[in-house]
């Protein structure tokens, strides 16, 4: 029985079009295995989505893709919940509530705003950036998450969820579930093929170093072959001098489950150019069906967005529960209906 089983909620911004092999190996890959262990929860975030500016057609469009994507690397709507943010208003409202409970010194302390707001400069940098951290909070207590699966960048976060968690609890008694971070060690670290010293993110200074998922598989193929990796010859693992093959090595490993060993082995006295045409071959395997799968959905928005509503009914289900509580609780004056 799903209540019987720890309750996730983790989320992905549909904003970016397609997914990276990063986001797949760090964080879509654990959700897959997640919903047959756990009550899994995955949300669509768009409402921090627009902490930065969008292009309203391209948010919409995003977000059926990232759905789209989401169903095909494996998930099940039938195992798990999955719903799109702003389809569920308590979000928004528990938001409010949680801002009231936050002190200005806590939020402005998060390491990725002042990382973020660094960058964008004061007059580019929204207010709304400045609390998506708290907006976060209210994800999570909204379901009463037990466990939320994040990475070790995330983790400021999760502390700040359990300690306004623990300061409402205290002030208007027991309503929330505190959360603890879900970080898996074996989390995969996957890097720029151009820039291996950097993660791949969509914000990479060339899209040559991005394996972006919905991507022609010739083209992905190409981006392989054309990692950078050193001026030597020897297919070896050694992230600090070698990082351009540890991070092929990195992938090869994850996407087919062979040991770093193994793989360094099966290379022994080979060139980097058999290590990347197998490598490439390796990563079309697993894109093609993939792509196939995200296609359909997109080529049948009805059931797309029938997914999405019955995900969004599941979760308001406990949301307004929550909701609801916390209203009683706080003493807003119930409205009669």
């Amino acid at each position: 029985m799903a209540s019987e089983r720890s309750r996730v909620l983790s989320g992905i911004q549909p904003s970016a079009g397609s997914f990276h092999l990063g986001n797949y190996l760090g964080a879509v890959r654990q959700w897959v295995a997640l919903q047959d262990t756990h009550d899994a929860f995955y949300m669509l975030a768009d409402l921090h989505a627009i902490t930065v500016p969008q292009a309203p057609a391209d948010l919409r469009a995003n977000t059926r893709l990232a759905a789209a994507q989401i169903l095909g690397a494996g998930l099940d709507p039938e195992r798990c919940t999955l719903f799109v943010q702003s389809h569920v208003p308590e979000h928004a409202e528990l938001g409010w509530v949680m801002n009231c409970l936050t002190g200005f010194g806590e939020a402005a302390r998060m390491t990725q705003f002042k990382d973020k707001s660094a960058k964008q400069g004061t007059e580019g940098t929204s207010v709304g950036l400045f609390t998506y951290p708290v907006l976060q909070v209210a994800d999570i207590l909204l379901y009463q998450a037990h466990q939320v699966p994040v990475g070790e960048d995330q983790r400021q976060h999760i502390e700040l969820t359990r300690d306004l968690a623990e300061r409402f609890n205290g002030r208007y008694g027991e309503t929330f579930t505190v959360p603890d971070a879900y970080i898996l060690k074996e989390t995969a670290k996957i890097y720029d093929l151009q820039e291996p010293a950097n993660k791949m993110s969509k914000s990479a200074s060339s899209v040559k170093g991005l394996i972006n998922l919905m991507d022609e598989p010739k083209v992905t193929a190409k981006k392989v072959k054309s990692a950078v990796t050193d001026t030597d010859t020897v297919v070896r693992y050694d992230p600090v001098g070698k990082p351009g093959v540890s991070n092929l090595l990195g992938i090869y490993s994850n996407l087919t489950g062979a040991s770093i060993a193994e793989l360094e082995q099966k290379y022994d006295g080979k060139m980097y150019g058999a290590l990347k045409t197998d490598l490439a071959e390796v990563v079309v395997d697993f894109v093609t069906p993939f792509r196939a799968r995200t296609q359909e959905y997109l080529d049948d928005p009805e059931t797309l967005d029938s997914i999405l509503a019955k995900g969004a009914e599941k979760a308001r289900t406990v949301a307004a529960e929550t909701l609801a509580q916390v209203y009683d609780k706080v003493g807003f004056l119930p409205a009669k209906r």
